[in-house]
């Protein structure tokens, strides 16, 4: 099985290693990526139960072994997502036949990212982990 690891350096972002061929998911249309398009994976045996607890979802795709979340580009500054869950830049994947199983009620495709980070810590039963922004210092 191919495996992904993210680096927290963004100009490092993805590698895919094995034989699979990657694919870019697609929103079906009506959906409005305008914050651009990056999405979050977790293994297929935690797929609903992240999407049962979610309090808002955007569109969902899965395949036989994973289940990827729409999230805005950008959703992993700042952010160490827990293994297993994999960050996808772009959407590019696993060519692995992923299908639309969720698609949200309104016309954003994304998922909140913030409470998807938590949840997916919580079931990882890892602590979340994210880097505090500098210090500004005050105006005398």
């Amino acid at each position: 099985m191919a495996s992904l690891l993210h680096s927290r350096d963004r100009r490092e972002r993805v590698r895919w290693t094995g034989e699979d061929a990657l694919t870019r998911l697609a929103l079906p249309a009506g959906l409005d990526a305008s914050l651009g398009l990056d999405a979050v994976g977790v293994p297929a045996r935690y797929g609903f139960r992240v999407l049962s607890r979610l309090p808002a979802k955007g569109a969902v795709f899965a395949d036989s072994d994973w289940w990827w979340w729409i999230v805005p580009d950008g959703s992993d500054l700042d952010l160490t997502w827990p293994l297993p869950a994999c960050y996808a830049p772009g959407g590019l994947v696993p060519d692995r036949a992923p299908r639309l199983v969720h698609r949200p009620d309104g016309s954003s495709p994304y998922t909140p990212p913030i409470p998807l980070y938590l949840l997916t810590c919580q079931l990882t039963g890892i602590a979340p982990a994210w880097t505090a922004p500098p210090e500004v210092p005050s105006a005398l």
